[in-house]
């Protein structure tokens, strides 16, 4: 939408919104036992998604830039402050797999869409290279495709509506799933158990609200939670720009090049990596700095709404209904691998829905899932596991787009 109530450019009043829906979603979530049940995450995203679609605040901004470049960023580390490390590699190990065997699902999702559809969607072979790329991957390797296949400006941009709306609607599943009696029955629960098991619901209190009890918290461990992230998020990225650029990479340069330039230049791995490395080094000042996890989560909300606001339902309506129905079998059929391969592999559901979620939205989408669901030992392995799809993701964009390419 062009002509909104709020301007692109009124920064004051979108950051004012973005925090106020994010606030009033936590309220929401702690008072009442409904919104508790569907939790916060799921009403700040529906919430940006009714904002947006009325015409009250505008689908791209500057500010909504700011916080997929800063918030998110800082997040990341207060998040992983209070991370149990022993537990990384036992956990990275199984999501590893279930991620793997997910991303056959986007692959066998994108092959099954494009035969159904390649007679009614123009230039399908370039947007199975992007779409299938990017959910594998994230949105770089969306634009790395995009930029590779000379995509026509206009595809791209109703591809990315269209993409943003199935992202809001299977973030919205992926936080009901867990709620649902039908998956609990059939798979262990052990993160979601721990959550509800660890708390003690008190009279009036939703179990949103026991488990973010009121904690002791200092002006020094502000300063220090907020500084010591600020701080690994600069070194982080600097170290993975100076990286990146010692390391070359492009159509000219072998494989093994690109592939060292993708993993060491990643600048949310080498984030992760970096404040592991500092975690087991200095675990006592970590230990002492209360509120991060408050914190991190508060912003993580903050992204929680901004991620609803690009779903714009009238585009989608007027520019490409078709994309939507060609994503919606993608995830539908990587959701169902997904939960299969789960269930074979005797996964618990926590790692299953992780797993999907990084391959669709990418490893800070499944962080903030992992977040959201209090499952705080599967935040760290679920961000180094999600990585690698930012380095596999181009090689099957190009291989599907090819290939499609010779079927057109």
């Amino acid at each position: 939408m062009t002509n909104t109530w709020i301007q692109p450019d009124d920064t004051l009043t979108l950051w004012g919104i973005i925090v106020v829906v994010a606030s009033l979603s936590i309220y929401l979530e702690q008072r009442f036992s409904w919104a508790s049940k569907i939790s916060g995450a799921i009403i700040a995203l529906v919430g940006a998604i009714f904002l947006s679609n009325t015409g009250i605040i505008p689908t791209e901004s500057p500010v909504y830039d700011a916080v997929w470049g800063v918030i998110i960023p800082l997040a990341i580390p207060l998040l992983l402050f209070h991370v149990n490390i022993k537990k990384i590699w036992t956990e990275s190990g199984k999501l590893l797999a279930l991620f793997l065997l997910s991303s056959i699902g986007t692959v066998a999702g994108t092959i099954i869409s494009f035969f159904l559809l390649k007679d009614h969607i123009p230039y399908l072979d370039k947007i199975g290279g992007m779409i299938s790329a990017s959910y594998v991957g994230g949105g770089v390797n969306f634009a790395a495709m995009a930029g590779k296949f000379e995509a026509p400006g206009d595809l791209v941009s109703a591809t990315v509506v269209a993409d943003n709306l199935m992202m809001a609607v299977y973030f919205v599943i992926l936080m009901l799933i867990p709620t649902i009696g039908f998956f609990r029955k059939r798979y262990s629960t052990p993160h979601i158990d721990q959550v509800e098991n660890g708390v003690t619901q008190e009279d009036g209190k939703t179990l949103a609200e026991s488990f973010w009890k009121r904690k002791d918290i200092s002006l020094k461990d502000i300063a220090m939670a907020i500084g010591t992230a600020f701080f690994l998020v600069i070194v982080s990225f600097k170290l993975a720009e100076f990286i990146g650029g010692l390391i070359p990479s492009g159509e000219n340069v072998s494989g093994i090049m690109n592939l060292a330039h993708a993993i060491f230049g990643d600048k949310y791995l080498v984030l992760t990596t970096v404040t592991f490395i500092v975690l087991a080094l200095f675990p006592s000042y970590f230990e002492k700095i209360n509120g991060s996890q408050e914190f991190g989560t508060f912003l993580i909300y903050l992204f929680f709404v901004v991620i609803g606001i690009p779903a714009s339902i009238p585009l989608i309506v007027q520019n490409a209904p078709l994309l939507l129905v060609f994503v919606f079998i993608i995830v539908m059929v990587n959701m169902v691998v997904s939960l299969t391969a789960g269930k074979l592999l005797n996964a618990n559901l926590e790692d299953t829905l992780l797993a999907s979620n990084a391959n669709i939205g990418g490893p800070t989408t499944a962080a903030a899932l992992a977040i959201a669901k209090g499952w705080k030992d599967l935040i760290g392995p679920i961000l180094v596991v999600g990585t690698l799809g930012y380095i596999i993701g181009n090689y099957i964009g190009t291989v599907l787009g090819l290939w499609f390419s010779t079927l057109i």
